[in-house]
């Protein structure tokens, strides 16, 4: 794992202390060493920047950025390639000799044989920007469900790139300016969707694509993979047959993520996705795998941790684990910069600390994300699906009469999912997936004054409609996966892995994104995935003998944090004295009157808005932070947020 930024200007050479600045924003993803390549040729004058997290080849010789014999091409790359030992021998077989151990030099490898061909064979995590000397060529390339992070801008004379916008902002010609066209989308999802941001004039690469950036500063995107084109046809299969090939493909996930020249371990939750993967590893290692699991206090629902510790002992696992409580809040600051922005994922915050504690003792950790965005397993699946059975007369005529119910109810309640299913059912299919899947809904025009959304397509819910488009004739379980794995997956779930560990230089993956197991999920009968109300049919078939039973049968339970308990009780005054102050940025943007009547609500009882107001309060945190982010000098060395204990 590793940090990149670089940039491309066509009217005056790249300034030193710019790219030094920028790559030194990056230190916290790459803390082992740090890298810096200037460029120039036919005009262009490029920057490269690197900072290393050593995982494959701990030498010098996988140093970044990373050029050939003749100095023509210059690569930085962040992430792993997991089949880069066959790539290596197919190469090899073709005379091609290596000068490292490392993955970085397949790729560099491979382009030279194949050309920008060459990304359609990586397998694995990546984002990478390779400068092609020759052919005055910028290339960047993202993997293919955006496990790793590039984000971008791009002027007349300037093309800039970066792991992270912290670095962006390095540059004086890049400013920390909000995009006031993004917010609706931000508040209804609680990110925004790829390929913008909340910056204005930043964007992200969208996964499974490629950009070029030609000699004249000419843009070319390409999309080299997409789910649904690559799924292969399957014939017939029996639940049976299936589950042993399923078996195959995740067993085959989890090996090659054990490839490392450093310790490693694996994120246990206690749920069937993480205990699956922790399962696996301790059949194809030979030592016992470190685990590790948080809980919360304050609410015993929201603790896994005696599943997680019931795993451990089942595989023997080396177990290490933690509680959280309300004093994690103080973490909003830190967990802000690192996201670059506001978030409204509060799992966050025990990722945060889940994998600081495991960076004390590994420098890789497994995890079981993707298992629920392949096999159907968040409510809104078969909630959807079995809206579609309801005559739609039923559906808008069990809405009318649930219209005086209380929309409160405790997050995940009984009575707050009725009121969701009974609301959303009578709506089309990216309304009721958005329905389930949001912060504010209903509310959002009382939140974002002015805000209708119906001119000129700017209602975020029509950011979705491309995706759809794609998956027309496709069942309606395949549309919603789809949906799920382009927008949540992406920019809510990537997004927070990412950045909460590489906050301490921690490398996480996710065997359940495996690229062959995606494609044949995908390609399996919907029945397979969802049946009724049972999620994750055919993957607890396919464990049901590695598995404890009581892992098998339990339900889904999200992660995330008790924050109705934390701002009833201990943080109620700090969140108000914050949101509700007279100097509160917000109120440039949002109806303060409508958050004061959320927390309000929140304290007396009447609802549980504590999601809501997560998500208003990381937005607050960010605008006070902004002013500084707009200019070079509000982030002078001594403002950078450091890394603990690094």
């Amino acid at each position: 794992m590793c940090g990149i930024v670089g940039m491309l200007q066509r009217e005056q050479p790249v300034d030193p202390v710019v790219l030094k600045r920028m790559t030194a924003a990056l230190l916290h993803r790459g803390p082992d060493a740090q890298g810096l390549r200037y460029l120039t040729a036919g005009g262009a004058s490029v920057g490269l920047g690197h900072t290393r997290l050593r995982v494959i080849d701990l030498s010098d010789a996988a140093a970044q950025p990373m050029g050939n014999e003749d100095g023509s091409l210059w690569l930085v790359f962040n992430g792993e390639i997991y089949n880069f030992q066959a790539l290596r021998s197919m190469l090899e077989q073709r005379g091609v000799t290596f000068r490292s151990a490392s993955d970085t030099e397949v790729i560099l490898r491979l382009y030279e044989a194949e050309g920008t061909a060459c990304v359609q064979r990586l397998d694995g995590m990546f984002a990478f920007a390779l400068w092609d000397g020759r052919r005055q060529r910028l290339l960047l390339a993202r993997d293919r469900v955006g496990k790793k992070p590039l984000f971008y801008t791009h002027t007349p004379t300037l093309f800039a790139f970066g792991s992270e916008i912290k670095a962006l902002l390095q540059h004086p010609a890049i400013r920390a300016e909000v995009d006031r066209t993004a917010l609706p989308a931000f508040f209804l999802y609680g990110y925004v969707p790829n390929p913008r941001t909340l910056y204005r004039g930043i964007h992200q690469l969208p996964p499974g694509h490629l950009m070029e950036i030609g000699p004249g500063g000419q843009v070319r995107l390409e999309r080299y993979w997409d789910l649904l084109a690559a799924r292969p046809a399957l014939p017939p299969l029996s639940e049976r047959e299936a589950a042993a090939r399923l078996r195959e493909l995740l067993t085959e996930a989890v090996r090659i993520r054990l490839v490392a020249d450093v310790p490693l371990g694996a994120f246990l939750s206690g749920g069937i996705d993480s205990s699956i993967v922790v399962g696996l590893m301790s059949r194809l290692t030979s030592q016992p795998v470190r685990t590790f699991s948080i809980g919360f206090s304050g609410d015993a629902r929201y603790d896994e941790t005696p599943y997680a510790r019931l795993v451990a002992k089942q595989f023997g696992a080396v177990h290490t684990e933690c509680v959280v409580g309300p004093s994690s809040m103080d973490l909003v600051e830190r967990l802000v910069w690192h996201h670059d922005g506001p978030f409204a994922d509060e799992s966050a915050v025990p990722t945060y600390l889940l994998s600081q504690m495991t960076r004390e003792h590994v420098t890789v950790a497994l995890n079981g994300d993707g298992g629920d965005e392949l096999f159907g397993g968040y409510r809104r699946f078969p909630a959807s699906l079995a809206a579609e059975r309801i005559p739609l007369v039923l559906r808008r005529a069990a809405k009318r009469a649930a219209a005086g119910l209380p929309s409160g109810g405790a997050y995940g309640s009984a009575s707050r999912q009725l009121k969701t299913f009974i609301d959303s059912a009578p709506l089309p299919l990216v309304e009721r997936f958005s329905r389930w899947a949001s912060i504010f809904y209903d509310d959002l025009p009382q939140l974002l004054p002015g805000f209708s959304g119906a001119e000129n397509g700017s209602h975020p819910l029509a950011w979705l409609e491309p995706h759809l488009a794609r998956c027309h004739d496709t069942s309606v379980l395949a549309k919603l996966l789809y949906l799920n794995l382009q927008t949540y997956l992406v920019d809510d779930m990537m997004i927070k892995a990412d950045r909460c560990s590489m906050a301490h230089a921690l490398e996480a993956r996710s065997p359940f994104l495996d690229r062959a197991l995606l494609e044949y999920v995908f390609a399996l009968p919907d029945a397979m995935k969802v049946r009724g109300a049972q999620t994750k049919v055919l993957l607890r078939q396919a464990f049901a003998d590695l598995l404890p039973a009581p892992i098998l049968r339990r339900p889904k339970r999200g992660f995330s944090a008790p924050l109705h308990a934390w701002f009833a009780k201990d943080l109620g005054d700090y969140l108000r004295d914050l949101l509700l102050a007279p100097d509160a940025r917000l109120r440039a943007y949002v109806n303060q009157e409508y958050v004061r009547r959320l927390l309000d609500g929140q304290r007396a009882g009447r609802q549980d808005a504590a999601s809501r107001l997560w998500t208003v309060l990381t937005f607050e945190v960010w605008l006070r932070a902004l002013p500084a982010w707009s200019t070079p000098e509000g982030w002078r060395d001594t403002t950078m947020m450091p890394v603990e204990g690094r």
